[in-house]
């Protein structure tokens, strides 16, 4: 079958207006959040199980390579294509399939490929529980799918990575064969057609027993816990958390997961803690992951240096999300990337939108409230501590205590305090990016790394040679302090070489024995661990999902 009638069999599928083919409209799909771009015959935007499942079969009968892709908000470039590959690639886009079911009355749910993390905070939100993650990429549209695919963490202590073992998934045999697999626990049919029919009208039974099977990572509060442990506590490429859907960051088609959802806490507190000391935010770590029964909510980490850059080049992201409310933040970054794209064609425009925002954010006046802004005058080193319930008043003494014997302070944030401080370190992550935009000539690249240290790490902050840091203008650390995954951005001056200016740094997380990608998986931007590539291996043996990932061959068969 030829390309045009290829197209012809789609638009029967899915219809004319979701088949998207010329190189404009396929744009804003094959272009990563932040980097990475590649060629694809089409992008096609299904929106029943049952189309999906059709898709794959044609794509399955005329040997073509399918990517899949939810909100395209990965950082690794892993769900875009990307260099040359020796067949045809399609990309399936699933944000039309966003459907979230509760199960167990909310206690589990279950997620299409296309429902989003911000979808499930709100359909949890009246029954008093919350997901796996409740900040970061929510806040942009991140699918729920997307995160299970990929081993994605969070800021949540006591959750680790989003795991599931229960999933309804479609692979390629070693014979070639298209099978769907279910493995949801629930009793849908025997064909395909019966099984994704019975699931999306929701004839099956609402609660079902789980039986062997796990739907998050139960044993995560022990791994963290355990500070004497010469090995990370979460990363992408750990084997343990490498389970059929779980980690397959593409590898397999995805059509629903089923996951455990968590009691919202009734009462919570955000303690502002500054320092000068890294020694006494590592006394802190260690003491409450040994000593607290009741584990933090959160240990958000930010370096003086991260907090100036986000305060003046994330300011329009705060101030948006602190007036619109999440909801609008979707919607503001599909009319973004939109508008981009099409001033990407022409000279002298491109970034033209960050650039405007970035005018607003100058005129527009401070944000953060006083007493967050007199502690980044006196400490170099912040800490925004989230504790619940019986733990407030724990925490409360034992600051006192610290901070008495130390050079630390602390204050408890009001609401407006917790929220601001809350936004500006969310707003962290893409600080550097607007930077990069808006200072173009100045700069060369942006390196942006999300490691795992050993957990009895006790020199967690990096010290990097002369010969190395003179070639950077700006380092940002930040991350998620107790489970010591740190977000790590560097910009390169002018004139050096990012990729060899990366070699460098990641050969120095080796001698650290820190592990890379954390939580961001390693797309095509990283070398998969052993692991990972018989993981990606038993998951497609013929190569056809998503080929190429990390730097392994994108020859069918991998030949």
């Amino acid at each position: 079958m030829d390309n045009k009638h290829f197209f012809s069999e789609l638009r029967m599928i899915v219809g004319r207006k979701h088949v998207h083919t010329s190189s404009r409209s396929t744009e804003r799909f094959r272009k990563g959040f932040r980097s990475g771009e590649g060629a694809a015959i089409c992008v096609v935007r299904p929106l029943k199980l049952i189309e999906l499942w059709r898709i794959l079969e044609l794509c399955v009968k005329c040997d073509k390579i399918v990517i899949m892709q939810a909100a395209n908000t990965g950082l690794t470039e892993g769900s875009t294509p990307s260099g040359i590959y020796e067949r045809d690639v399609v990309v399936i886009n699933t944000l039309r399939m966003n459907k979230i079911i509760p199960l167990h009355e909310g206690k589990q749910i279950l997620s299409f490929p296309g429902a989003s993390l911000f979808d499930l905070e709100k359909l949890l939100d009246p029954l008093g529980r919350e997901p796996h993650s409740v900040i970061g990429s929510s806040c942009i549209g991140a699918s729920i799918v997307g995160g299970v695919c990929n081993n994605s963490g969070g800021s949540l202590v006591e959750r680790g990575p989003v795991y599931t073992e229960m999933a309804l998934y479609a692979k390629l045999n070693d014979n070639g064969q298209l099978e769907l697999v279910n493995h949801l626990g629930i009793e849908l049919g025997e064909t395909p057609e019966d099984i994704l029919e019975a699931l999306e009208t929701g004839r099956f039974n609402l609660n079902p027993v789980s039986g062997d099977r796990k739907a998050s990572s139960t044993d995560y509060a022990q791994i963290v816990r355990n500070v004497h442990a010469q090995t990370p506590a979460r990363f992408n490429a750990d084997k343990s958390k490498l389970y059929e859907a779980s980690g397959s960051a593409g590898k397999l088609a995805v059509f629903a997961v089923r996951l455990d959802s968590f009691q919202k806490s009734s009462e919570e507190k955000m303690f502002y803690i500054g320092t000068n000391s890294i020694d006494e935010l590592t006394q802190i770590r260690r003491h409450i992951l040994t000593t607290f029964d009741q584990l933090p909510v959160s240990a958000e980490y930010m370096h003086r240096d991260a907090f100036d850059l986000t305060e003046k080049y994330g300011k329009d992201i705060l101030v948006l999300i602190d007036k619109l409310g999440t909801p609008y933040l979707p919607k503001f970054f599909a009319w973004k990337g939109a508008i981009d794209a099409r001033l990407r064609k022409i000279p002298f425009m491109d970034g033209l939108s960050d650039k405007i925002l970035q005018v607003f954010a100058n005129l527009y006046p401070k944000v953060l409230p006083k007493r967050i802004r007199e502690f980044r005058n006196r400490f170099e080193h912040h800490l925004l501590l989230k504790v619940k319930g019986e733990a407030i008043e724990q925490t409360r003494e034992y600051l006192q205590q610290i901070c008495n014997e130390g050079e630390a302070e602390y204050f408890e944030c009001d609401p407006r305090e917790n929220k601001l401080a809350s936004l500006h370190r969310f707003a962290a992550a893409g600080a550097a990016m607007r930077y990069k935009t808006v200072h173009e000539r100045d700069v060369s690249d942006i390196i942006a790394l999300d490691i795992a240290l050993r957990r009895n790490d006790r020199e967690w902050l990096e010290k990097l040679p002369e010969e190395l840091d003179h070639k950077l203008s700006h380092k940002l650390y930040y991350g998620h302090f107790m489970c010591h995954v740190m977000h790590q951005d560097y910009i390169v001056k002018k004139g050096y070489d990012a990729r060899e200016v990366k070699r460098e740094m990641l050969a120095l997380l080796d001698k650290r024995g820190a592990k890379y990608p954390a939580e961001h998986n390693v797309g095509h931007m990283y070398f998969a661990e052993q692991d990972l590539q018989e993981h990606y291996k038993c998951c497609d043996p013929t190569n056809s999902f998503n080929p190429g990932i990390g730097k392994m061959s994108k020859k069918k068969y991998y030949n």
